[in-house]
């Protein structure tokens, strides 16, 4: 039975032998009497309680092998041979194993209580033990105890509490699940059990904001502001902690990548609805402050997360429009004090203040939340301010050079003008570029991208000199005309609108001689003469007063819901031209390239091919030369004369003197 035994301990691992209990009945049953009857006549000494407390783990050790070595000499000797270290085990051992003991219970020993947690009624205790490893694992992010805590038990944590923390919470509180429809939130601070509660659930959310500040990858940073927003209601019951949350939302909602950004302005509007009284004038401080801050420039990357910010910050402030008003008042009585010191001090410094991106973004961004709140009595009377202030920024420094600002300006009056039902002059600024620009002039130089007006202000010197320029200018003045009198389309004095814009076409396309100008205002003078036919058509079979309002509205309404010629037109050019757009902001512009041409089979006893063998013996030459001077010029540097530039300029006569004496026919 001795060597039975012997094989069996030799299988086990030395895990599992420490694991093993050297005293058990098992161990007993496979002596024999002979060994039994000696360890009957030994006798084991009673340890007292004191030094029971104070042997460690390494003495016990010691006595197991000690006992072993007495019991199974043979097994002694073969781990002498291969394990060495765990003869060795010393005394001050004990302690780490200790410690070890420690961080296992804290962080290892945790994923699997809660991943069966949710099987359970989550406790109190239970609940306490989470918050507090979740608040070690944060500790983490800030570096200071990063080789203390694995990072496979931090990715087991924190996945957890995203995934089940917020059903534990609610189940442990018994909160009821809000009922279809439900807006009001159940806060979980109605619950009897809150207030016991209430630190570990304070220490909880803290860290899921400091968790949020220290994450640097967007997925993630998305599925804990996933997590953040199911956590909405605990925030609401801590003020302090709301505060912090609110202070990383605007940041994520300002600076984040797009879903990111959307999370966040969920959870603040979320926030903002329910707690309106206490948070929404702040947050909407900090939000348009966040927003100016972050629109200083502007390109065709950075344009459509400031027109997301400017939507959801208008939508924002259509929460309250008492609260609304206030910001407004203040905030565009800033943009005119701005604009009047630019015009009576008259300096470059001052000018800058007004013709910027951020100035004109507010511009932007407070057309869009009068349209948004429309209609709205408390609103309302902010429009003439915005649009003087609109109409003296374009007045301010009126030369070819800030034509795109201007453009941009016509913009913002018609998106004001079409929401407000608000009649604003726009189209003298329009028709005083096609007067003052002369389209007949020969470009200076040739561009090889389009300008794209959209994500600039101004113009260089070397711009106003490109084709581009005006064949941009052209574009946009087309684009804005049109938009404009969609607006209008349906009015019933269309026809006496569209007269001086009608004049001003002929008269454009008497004076222009450019082939393509000429075919792109003709378009729109032909679709805007077509709209006041229509309209002048339909106004002959009324039966109403010009003075008869509630007849006009009525009328206009009916013509509205019909459609014109120009609204019809007008739906179909504008899809068009938003897939133009996005190739624009996509970066997605081609420039063709000339292929060479094919070689040309020449017949080498023909002496009329003299010049067609020596012009197809150097195209390819030819292209290479003209391939170097483009990326230079693309690079704007300049491009040395090459030797075969030279071969090619030193051989020009002779070529010319060939090609008089033979007819050739050249693909």
């Amino acid at each position: 039975d001795v060597p039975s035994m012997c094989r069996k301990l030799e299988d086990l691992s030395v895990d599992e032998f420490m694991l093993s209990g050297f005293d058990s009945g098992e161990e007993d049953d496979c002596e024999d009497e002979e060994s039994t009857q000696q360890k009957g006549k030994m006798k084991k000494p009673a340890p007292q309680k004191t030094s029971v407390k104070k042997q460690g783990k390494a003495s016990e050790h010691k006595d197991h092998l000690s006992a072993l070595k007495s019991k199974d000499p043979e097994f002694y000797e073969f781990l002498q041979e291969n394990d060495q270290k765990l003869l060795n085990f010393d005394d001050s051992d004990s302690l780490e194993d200790e410690e070890e003991d420690e961080e296992e219970r804290m962080y290892h020993r945790l994923p699997s209580q809660l991943e069966v947690s949710h099987l359970k009624e989550p406790t109190a205790k239970l609940i306490r033990d989470i918050t507090q490893a979740f608040k070690a694992a944060v500790a983490t992010t800030k570096g200071d105890s990063e080789d203390l805590f694995p990072i496979t038990v931090f990715n087991s944590l924190i996945l957890f509490c995203i995934k089940d923390m917020h059903a534990a919470l609610n189940k442990m509180l018994k909160l009821k699940d809000p009922e279809k429809g439900q807006k009001k939130l159940i806060l979980p601070s109605s619950s009897p059990r809150w207030q016991k509660n209430q630190i570990d659930i304070k220490m909880y959310i803290a860290g899921v904001v400091q968790l949020l500040s220290s994450l640097t990858q967007s997925t993630v940073v998305a599925a804990v502001l996933r997590h953040a927003n199911q956590m909405v209601p605990y925030y609401l019951c801590l003020p302090k902690q709301c505060r912090h949350f609110l202070k990383s939302l605007i940041k994520h909602w300002s600076t984040g990548e797009e879903t990111v950004r959307v999370l966040a302005f969920l959870a603040l509007n979320k926030i903002c609805r329910n707690k309106q009284d206490i948070y929404l004038n702040p947050v909407l401080r900090q939000m348009y402050i966040a927003y100016v801050k972050n629109c200083k420039f502007t390109s065709p990357n950075t344009l459509p997360m400031i027109n997301f910010m400017q939507r959801t910050l208008a939508e924002m402030y259509s929460l309250d429009t008492q609260v609304s008003y206030q910001h407004a008042f203040i905030y565009i009585r800033q943009l005119a004090i701005h604009l009047r010191n630019a015009m009576n001090l008259k300096k470059k410094e001052t000018y800058q203040s007004v013709y910027n991106w951020q100035y004109m973004h507010c511009l932007y961004l407070w057309c869009r939340v009068l349209s948004t709140i429309y209609p709205s009595e408390v609103l309302e009377p902010l429009i003439y301010p915005l649009c003087q202030v609109i109409i003296g920024c374009i007045k301010l420094v009126p030369i070819s050079r800030y034509y795109p600002l201007r453009l941009h300006c016509v913009r913002a009056i018609i998106l004001l003008s079409a929401n407000t039902k608000t009649y604003v002059p726009a189209l003298p600024f329009l028709l005083e570029i096609l007067q003052q620009e002369d389209f007949n002039k020969k470009p200076g130089r040739m561009s090889i991208k389009p300008i794209n007006f959209a994500v600039i202000l101004k113009l260089s010197k070397t711009n106003l000199q490109e084709k581009a320029y005006k064949d941009g200018l052209v574009e946009q003045l087309y684009d804005l005309i049109l938009e404009y009198f969609h607006t209008q389309a349906c009015s019933i004095g269309f026809p006496e609108l569209a007269l001086p814009t009608i004049v001003q076409l002929k008269a454009f396309l008497k004076e222009c001689k450019v082939a393509n100008y000429c075919k792109q205002m003709r378009q729109l003078l032909e679709k805007i003469q077509e709209n006041c036919s229509y309209i002048t058509g339909r106004r002959q079979k009324a039966a109403f007063g010009v003075g008869d309002v509630t007849a006009v509205a009525a009328w206009e309404k009916q013509v509205a819901e019909e459609g014109t010629p120009l609204t019809k037109y007008y739906s179909q050019w504008k899809k068009l031209r938003e897939k133009e757009i996005q190739l624009e902001i996509s970066g997605k512009e081609r420039v063709n390239m000339p292929k060479p041409h094919p070689r040309l089979p020449l017949d080498p006893n023909n002496p009329n091919h003299t010049f067609q063998r020596k012009l197809d013996l150097d195209r390819s030459f030819i292209f290479f030369h003209w391939k170097c001077h483009y990326n230079a010029m693309m690079k704007e540097v300049e491009y040395p004369v090459s030797s075969v530039t030279k071969f090619l300029t030193s051989d020009v006569n002779e070529m010319e003197e060939n090609s008089k004496k033979s007819t050739l026919y050249i693909n």
